[in-house]
């Protein structure tokens, strides 16, 4: 059986990683931390998970760590890159779900997220974990930067267009909307039931820190800059994200075709019938991407609405779909649970 920790098991994310671990049938759980919540049962913090998690937490320990196989990072920014040098001499896996090893400029993630880079010599070996465009480069990788939420969808959704060249990479739109979880578990105003519920707004419009994340993904695929306008949104749900994505085509092509193609063989990215509109209880729980391809009007404009649940396609799934690569398991072990619905 494979070892694996969770540090930072307390948050959403962690909290899902815990679940879809426990169920895993090649791994056991062997740590779960959390420094605010240190000492404590993971049953009595999350009481969904009594009786399936028999962990308490306890606060982060290297010594600790390097006794599993994997190491998950469901911590903030930061975090991961104090300890991922130390936890790859020892010869372990370390898979973050957080920004630090996303972005390969130094100068860059300094920017966007305001601290000097603990390890920049190590953004040149971490392998983006994006199954889907990625997936040779993550079997075997050791150290795995789990894409966020919103440049997962956006990517997804983008892809086929991209790489086939029917659409012109200087004009693209991500209109996205999330749920609150996706800001983490935290005591914050806006978040509050009382301000989030009843309302809908856009944030961050100026520049988000995953705008440098997805245009990365989309110039290393087309081979040159991208425009890319990326506008997120707070929804009042709990967890889901949908994208709606706009790009100009430059040549005619049969987009339903070109997007069954390109996710033929995907076990997660289900490209549904031409004039569906996915909607995010579809995949809320799942590690599933649901894509639908339009082009109003017959017009020169294609809009591709994808949707994913955050905190699994966007988050803890993708990065237990990481790890199944990483150690050559099934891709789909421990993924197979059926979307919640309604």
């Amino acid at each position: 059986m494979i070892k694996a920790a969770v540090v930072g098991g307390s948050g959403y994310a962690g909290v899902e990683l815990l679940r879809l671990l426990a169920r895993h049938p090649e791994v056991e759980l062997a740590v779960a931390t959390s420094r605010s919540e240190a000492g404590r049962p993971v049953a009595e913090v999350y009481p969904n998970l009594r009786g399936v998690v028999d962990l308490r937490l306890q606060a982060p320990d290297v010594s600790a760590l390097a006794a599993c196989d994997v190491i998950f990072f469901a911590t903030p920014n930061g975090v991961a890159m104090q300890y991922a040098k130390d936890l790859l001499a020892r010869g372990k896996i370390v898979i973050d779900l957080a920004a630090d090893f996303r972005l390969r400029d130094p100068k860059l993630w300094e920017r966007w997220y305001g601290q000097p880079h603990a390890c920049p010599e190590l953004l040149g070996e971490a392998v983006y974990g994006l199954p889907e465009i990625h997936r040779e480069k993550i079997k075997g990788a050791r150290l795995i930067a789990c894409p966020g939420c919103y440049p997962t969808a956006v990517q997804l959704g983008f892809w086929p267009l991209l790489a086939s060249g029917v659409v012109e990479p200087e004009f693209l739109i991500a209109d996205c909307k999330s749920g609150v979880s996706g800001a983490g578990r935290k005591a914050e105003v806006s978040l509050l039931l009382a301000e989030a519920g009843e309302s809908f707004k856009a944030y961050a419009v100026p520049g988000h820190r995953h705008h440098p994340e997805i245009c990365q993904g989309l110039e290393e695929l087309v081979g040159k800059p991208v425009g890319l306008t990326f506008v997120p949104h707070l929804t009042p749900m709990i967890r889901g994200l949908h994208a709606t994505l706009y790009a100009r085509l430059r040549c005619e092509a049969d987009l339903q075709a070109l997007f069954a193609s390109y996710y033929a063989a995907e076990p997660f990215v289900e490209v549904l019938p031409p004039g569906s509109h996915p909607a995010t209880s579809q995949v809320r729980g799942s590690n599933r991407c649901h894509i639908a391809v339009h082009r109003p009007g017959g017009g020169d404009t294609v809009v591709v609405l994808a949707v994913i649940d955050n905190l699994v396609k966007g988050a803890a799934g993708q990065a237990v779909q990481n790890m199944n690569l990483a150690l050559g398991l099934p891709e789909t072990a421990g993924l197979d649970g059926i979307a919640l619905y309604p």
